[in-house]
């Protein structure tokens, strides 16, 4: 994207403060110039898999592009609306291995008629996501069987099971870092021409750590104007968290896995979609469910409701097929994309509580 979008963010910001009822172009002006900082964004995080290997640039990429989540969350958090953290957690999940997956298996099966990744790295953060749909229903359970006669224990489990996955989290990263490193490596980019221009590690660090500030400040902003014109439309606020605020705050993973997986860099693809995914509930869901102990009137828990489960079920399910053989195409892009519209149908047409 031209550079010169990137005026729009002082836009977005001035307007914000001195005009903060002109929802629509406080919304455009802060979407348009998020789009430049993406690409900047996928740009430094490809110089840093170049340096640093596919499963490192993956996961700084999602730790970064997680920022906003965050930040959008302590502030949700803080206000007490534990139902729209925990449609985001949820959103940011299903998006990032439906929407922003399935985007980079389909514009990199139509410039490459088949491509490969490392089953071995695959299969392990399948069954990643696989734990955390396990964290996400065990609480609901319990809620279930035990809630009435115990009032304390669901809080008390979820604050257990939030250390666990803290605890598997940072097992996962000592894993795909240092012992088995191997099992997240792709395929170097081959360009000539980006490799002339190769950054050197601090320039790529410090770019990366600015374009997201700057996208985390942007999407704070641009959240601020999607929930009341969303409203304005007749969106439920469970359809605005899932899907609307996940989009946006998903924007950086979206560029940035749709322009590896175009260059045949799958792993790369993979580790940020999947990876991103892992990260927001292993390690930012625990982290929002400790963090309100201190932070907003009332703790929260990890008792989603059943559609949201539903949601990352089936996701998960679907991508754990996806994932099972080493391997992509158009057609596999296709299908997590229709899961992903199907569900988007579904939390369209649930009437607002």
């Amino acid at each position: 994207m031209p550079n010169w979008l990137l005026v729009f963010g002082p836009v977005a910001i001035a307007l914000n403060h001195f005009a903060p009822g002109h929802y629509a172009p406080i919304f455009a002006s802060a979407a348009i110039a998020i789009l430049p900082l993406a690409g900047w964004l996928g740009r430094a995080t490809e110089q840093l898999a170049d340096r640093s290997g596919e499963g490192v640039g993956g996961l700084l990429n999602a730790t970064f592009g997680n920022a906003a989540e965050l930040i959008i969350s302590l502030a949700a958090l803080r206000a007490g609306l534990h139902d729209v953290v925990k449609a985001t957690i949820v959103g940011s999940i299903v998006g990032n291995i439906l929407l922003v997956l399935g985007a980079a298996m389909l514009a990199g099966g139509l410039r490459h008629r088949e491509q490969h990744f490392n089953l071995a790295g695959g299969r392990a953060e399948a069954t990643m996501l696989t734990l955390a749909v396990i964290a996400l229903v065990i609480p609901a359970a319990y809620s279930v069987l035990v809630g009435e006669r115990y009032a304390g224990g669901e809080r008390a489990l979820s604050i257990s099971i939030s250390l666990v996955l803290l605890a598997v989290y940072a097992m996962f990263l000592v894993f795909s870092l240092w012992t088995h490193p191997t099992f997240f490596l792709g395929a170097k980019a081959s360009e000539n021409a980006e490799q002339a221009q190769s950054w050197t590690l601090p320039r790529s660090i410090l770019v990366l750590a600015a374009c997201t500030v700057a996208i985390a400040w942007l999407s704070e902003i641009l959240v601020g104007t999607v929930e009341p014109t969303a409203h304005a439309f007749g969106l439920s606020n469970i359809f605005v968290g899932v899907f609307v605020i996940a989009i946006i705050g998903n924007a950086a993973e979206h560029s940035t896995a749709i322009t590896a997986a175009v260059r045949n860099r799958m792993d790369l693809s993979l580790s940020i979609a999947i990876g991103s995914s892992i990260q927001v509930a292993l390690f930012v869901a625990p982290v929002l469910v400790l963090a309100s102990l201190l932070v907003g009137p009332q703790p929260m828990d990890l008792l989603f409701g059943k559609g949201l489960l539903l949601a990352v079920f089936v996701a998960v399910v679907i991508t754990g097929q996806v994932a099972s053989d080493g391997r992509s195409d158009w057609l596999k892009g296709v299908q997590l994309l229709a899961v992903y519209l199907i569900l988007g149908l579904a939390f369209y047409l649930t009437p607002q509580a």
